[in-house]
């Protein structure tokens, strides 16, 4: 069989900004993506079917030979759900409720062609529909990957200086842990291959930590929380997905948030992810071009792809932030911060595309990275989306 997993239009929409730069299943929550999550249970590879100006990036893969089993790249896998899609005949599509979970079909696109419906009713589905579901449903997600990752495996073995409560905690080899208070009462703890736990640091799970992301010294991780791949965090996070390649190094809070990949976020910045009142907190929807009701009383701050922020910047309650925005200055930011702005409080001026190539090119070669044609193509078509759509004047 060939699997193939795609963007459900509306989905794709409400999760703006963070699907300008990707796929859906490109998305964290947990320990691993969301295609790395079916790709493991399936024991296949997967190709994605999404945005032509991403395609480049992220190729699909159609068969003419063998069974296409197009996948909603939202939905998150299990056993039961990964053994049921792998039941379906040629034209049966797996559904629950209203939802497609999956489709079975020879021709060359999902949508050709009549399907019969199969019912999964069998046990609860883990779904990112919304911006706020990636921090929401982290716990969940996060726990699913622990049994998935670590199951009748071994934990290395760590240092006496550091102190570790409780039994859910899984350390990969050659991560680097000393003096570091680590308490998996409340959740599984994660820690990946080549991390780096510095001294003071205390995490409270659920929490992950993967591949190369540093805990810098006296953090504060408070879950359900993940740590991208090659992030360097510091100061206090709480129930926060970071993506990966991004970096919030020094002291500051953020809490209740959503951080792309190649992120900055200077020192002392904070986010609030509470209104004085106590009341709902309302976001910024790309998909209706208005602020929505989350239904949240905690809700922090979503950045997407290569933003960057100044030292002691201060996000709202409830704050957007597109792709490769730069933002500094004194006050606190308007809510919903388009891509490729330049500035903060006191107004923004746009971001030229050829500024913000150059600074991606340079925060890649510091991971040692190419920033190939395929991301800069990708930066090329927001911007002059951003700029068409009149965000910004151009």
């Amino acid at each position: 069989m060939n699997y193939i997993l795609f963007d459900e239009p509306e989905v794709r929409a409400q999760l703006l900004p963070l699907t300008f730069t990707r796929p859906v299943c490109e998305i964290r929550p947990g320990i691993m993506t969301i295609r790395e999550k079916w790709e493991s249970e399936l024991g296949e590879a997967t190709s994605v079917h999404t945005e032509r100006y991403l395609s480049g990036k992220y190729p699909i893969s159609v068969s003419v030979r063998e069974d296409n089993i197009w996948i909603n790249g939202s939905i998150l896998p299990s056993s039961l759900l990964v053994k049921a899609v792998k039941s379906l005949k040629v034209n049966e599509m797996l559904v629950t409720g209203n939802s497609l979970i999956a489709k079975n079909s020879r021709e060359r696109r999902s949508m050709d062609g009549k399907f019969k419906r199969v019912e999964f009713n069998k046990e609860r589905l883990l779904k990112i529909e919304r911006l706020w579901d990636i921090f929401v449903k982290n716990g969940d997600a996060l726990k699913d990957d622990f049994q998935r990752l670590c199951h009748g495996r071994k934990s290395a073995a760590v240092s006496k200086t550091n102190t570790l409560l409780g039994k859910d905690i899984f350390i990969e080899k050659g991560a680097k842990l000393e003096c570091a208070i680590i308490n998996s009462g409340s959740g599984p703890v994660y820690i990946g291959k080549d991390c780096e736990i510095m001294e003071g640091a205390v995490i409270k799970g659920p929490v992950a930590v993967c591949s190369g992301a540093v805990i810098k010294a006296g953090a504060k991780i408070y879950g359900p929380t993940t740590i991208g791949p090659y992030s360097k965090v510091g100061g206090e996070v709480n129930n926060s997905v970071i993506f990966g390649y991004s970096n919030k190094a020094h002291d500051g809070f953020l809490g209740n948030s959503v951080i792309g990949e190649w992120c900055n976020l200077g020192a002392d910045t904070n986010n609030s992810n509470l209104k004085n009142n106590y009341s709902e907190v309302k976001m910024w929807s790309y998909k209706e071009q208005r602020e929505v009701e989350t239904g949240l009383t905690f809700c922090g701050l979503i950045m997407g792809d290569h933003s960057k922020c100044g030292i002691n910047t201060m996000f709202n309650t409830g704050t957007v932030v597109g792709v490769s925005a730069n933002i500094f200055g004194a006050g606190f930011p308007k809510k919903h911060i388009p891509s490729f702005s330049w500035g903060g409080a006191g107004g923004t001026n746009v971001y030229r595309l050829a500024d913000a190539c150059e600074t991606a090119q340079r925060v890649f070669e510091r991971r040692k990275m190419s920033f190939g044609r395929e991301d800069r193509q990708i930066l090329s078509h927001l911007h002059a989306l951003t700029i068409r759509q009149g965000k910004l004047k151009g």
